[in-house]
């Protein structure tokens, strides 16, 4: 059997430009310290209004 784990034990973050918590997700498991929001659109809305991310 593999590993089981339960969404509630995946680490937690706010996104920068909508301020609402997203969770980890294994696509990010190398660059987790590095993510700052929670979708491309997110990422590109802060781009575009020019905040600091």
């Amino acid at each position: 059997m593999g590993k089981t784990v339960t969404k509630s034990n995946l680490p937690q973050k706010l996104c920068t430009t909508c301020r609402r918590p997203f969770t980890w997700r294994k696509k990010w498991a190398r660059a987790w310290d590095e993510v700052k929001y929670c979708s491309n659109r997110c990422r590109n809305d802060a781009r575009r209004s020019g905040r600091p991310g």
